[in-house]
């Protein structure tokens, strides 16, 4: 006869396993992504670069207000437009959603 695991500890263990990143991320965090790599072209906290130029790259507020953490995800994790490739890791996308979204 075999042990079989209780199921409480099997089901633990596949709710750590499915806990999505986005969970995971950190606004702070995501603040010194868009300070590093975006605060050149983009408006990140009410002042920057584009503020001055009406057709400009959108404000993250303008972001947050206008795309879900999944199209924000899509739009990361793909080159894109005059956008440079910023090659972001996984965890910095997150960091970086979660951030543009405590901007609501």
């Amino acid at each position: 006869m075999t042990a079989r695991p209780a199921p409480a500890a099997m089901l633990a263990l596949l709710l750590t396993a499915l806990t999505p990143l986005a969970a995971l991320a950190d606004a702070a965090a995501g603040a010194q992504v868009a300070q590093r790599w975006c605060a050149n072209c983009h408006v990140i906290d009410g002042a920057g670069p584009s503020a001055s130029v009406p057709q400009g790259p959108p404000s993250f507020h303008v972001i947050a207000g206008h795309l879900d953490a999944d199209q924000m995800r899509a739009f990361l994790a793909n080159p894109h437009g005059a956008m440079p490739n910023l090659a972001l890791s996984r965890a910095e996308i997150a960091d970086l959603i979660d951030y543009i979204q405590s901007l609501r």
